[in-house]
């Protein structure tokens, strides 16, 4: 523009001091410099940095703002979430409180009552009377029994919440504190019934055997007594003797097994010769043990005259040297060497001919069976059966002794058929009924389905376990 020119000779800067005022500073470039042109461009430069300065400052102020809310709000959120965390907390911890029991539980004593036993697990004799009261209500207390468990129950306070007793292995009495007083029942145990295959193998004895296999010698007893007229398990035995068997078995909810039940199926290898079982019912609809044949294991006599194992002293002989009078006469019997206050059983049903003191027999036993044979138990210590009575088969009619002419506690057994002397060991027991015709198709399918799943029981030790609910029973 002629006349006036507008030319930038100057070279501007700025700079903060220590005390934070801002110093302005320009450097001539060599041109003329316009009066007042210094202070406007100062002026101008000022207004422009407050400018950028409120653009940046103004959207991070307002967003140091809502960060901040909303910090205290979560805070705030997450404090009242705590709070209520703790409220539940506590209300679970006072619930655990009140329904928690700790219980401390001991076996009774010989001769204690039932207060004195709560006593010895720390019950106070008066709130032990008072539960005893209760429990009273419910169950004869004279039926409290030595070696059962009882159990008191506490909470973490250690205040009386319940008394646990097992009557049974079906039954358990509560008490439980109600109001001022107690309140007591009975209640079943809950329980389920299975079959269990068993199997194992004879190292020395079928007690020890059945023991090894996990099972109770109960086991051994019963399985003795199903082969009982075939077998003498006192003397028959062998090592490596194998058995197998199908029984039930009763498992409560505790965890615990209780009783065996029927033994479905059964069979033992003795020395190579296999004998076998299977439950039926005989024709009176008594429960008996049948071979696969149909023929009744049950014999009209027993093949022991001892209930528990005995071994044979001195057979039966026509000729025998007498160790009491020295001289060789006849010994019509078998002697088994037992302990005094053995038990002696009957091997047959009959009724008792004699029983008392007799002579070198010392206190003897005479009985007399069907089909013309009779039987004597000879130096018993005792005699549990009188003249005239009726004995059945496997009844405890004595114990072993040492009376009469004897060098040492024994049973001198004798038998006679038609009154002649046999000897037992040789002697062919009579057998009972078999199946009758009319039951044969029914006991045949039970025969073949029993032994199928006896034949996967296994065969040298127990497999003790479930295999399936005991069916309905055929007898």
């Amino acid at each position: 523009m002629k006349g006036r020119t507008t030319i930038s000779c100057f070279d501007a800067s700025f700079s903060v001091g220590q005390k934070g005022i801002l110093r302005y500073a320009a450097r001539p470039l060599g041109c003329p410099v316009p009066p007042g042109a210094g202070e406007k461009s100062l002026l101008e430069a000022w207004g422009m940095i407050h400018r950028h300065l409120l653009h940046i400052c103004l959207p991070v102020t307002l967003l140091g703002f809502v960060i901040l809310g909303w910090v205290f709000y979560t805070r705030i959120g997450a404090h009242q979430a705590y709070l209520e965390q703790a409220r539940l907390a506590a209300e679970d911890a006072a619930q655990i409180r009140a329904q928690s029991v700790r219980f401390a539980e001991r076996r009774v004593l010989a001769g204690a009552t039932f207060a004195q036993a709560l006593g010895r697990l720390g019950v106070e004799p008066g709130v032990a009377a008072d539960v005893a009261e209760a429990a009273q209500s419910v169950y004869n207390l004279r039926g409290f029994r030595t070696g059962n468990r009882l159990a008191v129950g506490r909470s973490v306070d250690g205040e009386l919440r319940v008394v646990r007793y097992q009557i049974d292995p079906d039954r358990m009495l509560w008490v439980r504190p109600q109001g001022k007083g107690f309140r007591a029942e009975i209640q079943r145990i809950p329980s389920e019934t299975v079959v269990v295959p068993v199997a194992g193998q004879l190292r020395d004895s079928l007690y020890n055997a059945v023991i090894e296999a996990g099972e109770s010698p109960e086991l051994a007893v019963r399985l003795a007594e199903i082969f009982a007229w075939d077998l003498d398990f006192y003397t028959d035995p062998r090592r490596g003797d194998r058995f197998r068997l199908l029984v039930e078995k009763k498992r409560y909810a505790t965890g615990e097994t209780g009783a065996y039940g029927k033994i479905y199926a059964a069979e033992y290898d003795n020395d190579g010769r296999t004998y076998q079982a299977v439950l039926f019912r005989d024709p009176s609809g008594r429960p008996a043990y049948y071979g696969a044949d149909g023929k009744s294991l049950e014999k009209a006599l027993l093949r022991s005259p001892l209930k528990f194992s005995a071994p044979i002293t001195s057979r039966f002989s026509r000729s025998r040297f007498h160790p009491v009078l020295k001289t060789r006469r006849p010994h019509l019997g078998i002697d088994y060497g037992a302990p005094t206050g053995t038990p002696v059983q009957a091997i047959g049903s009959g009724s008792v001919v004699f029983a008392g003191r007799k002579g070198g027999a010392g206190n003897m036993v005479h009985l007399r069976h069907t089909n013309g044979y009779e039987t004597m138990y000879m130096h018993l210590s005792q005699i549990l059966v009188h003249s005239g009575h009726r004995v059945e088969q496997g009844q405890r009619i004595g114990l072993v002794g040492a009376t009469g002419l004897a060098t040492g506690p024994h049973l001198d057994f004798r038998i006679l058929q038609h009154g002649s002397y046999r000897n037992f060991e040789a002697l062919n027991l009579p057998p009972a009924m078999p199946v009758a015709k009319k039951d044969w198709a029914e006991f045949a399918g039970l025969r073949d389905s029993w032994l199928v799943k006896l034949s996967e029981a296994g065969s040298i030790r127990a497999q003790a376990t479930p295999s399936e609910r005991s069916p309905a029973s055929s007898q």
